[in-house]
């Protein structure tokens, strides 16, 4: 006499939503993005030397100028002092949208960050712009 079949073991249903739970969470996370590595700064510029973004004349005192193809955004502080960051918000990955009055900031969400150094002035960031390099040469600001 053979014994009646029973259907092969599966995966628990917990088993099954924990799985795809985690899934989502993972995928949320990377959506999220955190536009920062290890370094805490953006290398943009290409192996063969830097790209040429502007002179310095282009980028206003307390204010800035977004460089969407290189994914950069160059500032001025104050006079002669020039400073790069990631144009990419560390809340969402959206693009930012402008810079003045001593602010970057992004569309998105209303975060704001810092001209002088890319920390979080306004929320809802709660992590800087990651810095980018960059060189100044006379009058010319290059990616480094």
């Amino acid at each position: 006499m053979t014994s009646p079949s029973l259907p092969a073991a599966g995966p628990a249903r917990r088993t099954v939503m924990a799985a795809a739970g985690a899934a989502g969470l993972a995928a949320a996370l990377t959506a999220c993005g955190s536009g920062d590595d290890s370094s805490g700064t953006v290398d943009t510029g290409s192996a063969t030397g830097g790209t040429a973004l502007a002179r310095t004349a282009d980028i206003p005192e307390g204010g800035g100028k977004i460089f969407k193809d290189q994914g950069v955004v160059v500032t001025q502080p104050s006079a002669g002092t020039y400073k790069a960051f990631s144009s990419k918000c560390t809340h969402q990955g959206c693009a930012v949208g402008s810079v003045a009055n001593g602010v970057i900031v992004c569309p998105c969400h209303n975060s704001e960050f810092s001209v002088t150094d890319g920390s979080v002035k306004r929320g809802p960031a709660t992590r800087p712009l990651p810095a980018a390099k960059i060189t100044v040469s006379g009058d010319e600001i290059t990616l480094a």
